[in-house]
């Protein structure tokens, strides 16, 4: 699953940290950093919708379930090694272990009820509605996060919920109910986020090791009431489906690291363009004309978000100055 930029902004685990810094003292461009940043994330945003689209392909024969421990297995087997690899035996050290669990039982949550509504929505629609996410963020940040939401963050979710309805189209005949699916996996995903928050000091590999393995173990849990024995073509499909998620989230990450969230985000808005054309490209959908609405309006929510997030920053800078 895709994860909604607005709600990767609030995991400032991997934003802004060491590597900027070094950069400045070593003389570097800063510039060529946050350009890199922004490259990273763009071509994230072709890995993700594809990674969707070969899961939307295997829930039309495998159950949404079993498509996402299939997801989880690639993913273990290529992040876990890698990170023991990069940190040793202190990769998984963590003293906010329930934290972790948490976490990773909400983006695994996430990732199944996203797969659930792939299974019923054009891909575009459902990366869409699941944009919702910065929404329950917003809410749940006050009594979770003790913050104070301005008048301007909840115009900017109110905007963005606007931008869902659109979509949605609750009321009228072309409203689904698998829509909701999405809508759920965007509060798992603000769960996830706003545990992310509260360990922010967590090393990031630490975090996605602790995801993939918690996540693994659940779904095992659960994946042999609703087993079905894949074909080689459907485990081949499987492992693209992996890989390319699994690299589009390692892409976010490394973008984050080069240049601040509120940079990043509003490039990751792309990515509702490439689900559309490899919709259209694979399945033959065509967005229909609230879809397109909805997107742009969630799109526009999201770039004025980041461009609050800038002045706030630009603001902090100068008056710890």
């Amino acid at each position: 699953m895709s994860p909604p930029p607005s709600a990767v902004t609030d995991c400032p685990s991997v934003v802004d940290g060491a590597p900027a810094r070094a950069s400045a003292r070593s003389g570097a461009p800063i510039k060529d950093a946050t350009f890199a940043a922004i490259g990273l994330a763009l071509l994230s945003t072709v890995f993700f919708p594809i990674g969707d689209v070969a899961a939307k392909v295997l829930t039309g024969t495998l159950p949404a379930i079993e498509v996402t421990w299939l997801r989880y297995v690639v993913f273990c087997l290529l992040v876990v090694p890698t990170v023991f690899v990069a940190r040793s035996a202190k990769a998984m050290h963590t003293p906010r272990l329930r934290l972790q669990i948490i976490r990773a039982l909400a983006v695994a949550g996430s990732s199944v009820l996203f797969i659930l509504g792939l299974g019923h929505l054009p891909v575009a629609e459902a990366t869409a509605i699941n944009f919702i996410s910065p929404i329950f963020i917003t809410a749940l940040s006050i009594p979770l996060l003790g913050e104070k939401v301005g008048i301007r963050r909840w115009a900017a979710a109110a905007v963005d919920f606007l931008g869902v309805m659109l979509v949605v189209q609750p009321g009228g005949s072309a409203f689904q109910v698998a829509a909701l699916l999405p809508i759920g996996a965007a509060l798992a995903w603000a769960v996830a986020a706003i545990a992310t928050r509260l360990m922010s000091s967590e090393q990031p590999e630490a975090t996605l090791a602790w995801s993939a393995v918690v996540g693994l173990i659940a779904l095992t849990a659960f994946v042999p009431f609703h087993w079905r024995t894949p074909t080689a073509g459907e485990i081949g499909l499987a492992v693209l489906m992996g890989t390319f998620s699994t690299i589009g989230h390692w892409l976010i990450i490394l973008a984050y690291r080069k240049a601040a969230a509120s940079t990043i985000a509003p490039f990751s808005y792309i990515q509702l363009l490439f689900a559309g054309l490899l919709g259209f490209g694979v399945f033959g959908t065509v967005p229909g004309a609230m879809t397109l609405v909805g997107g742009l309006v969630i799109a526009a929510s999201g770039l004025y978000t980041a461009h609050r997030e800038r002045i706030r920053a630009k603001e902090a800078r100068l008056a710890a100055a």
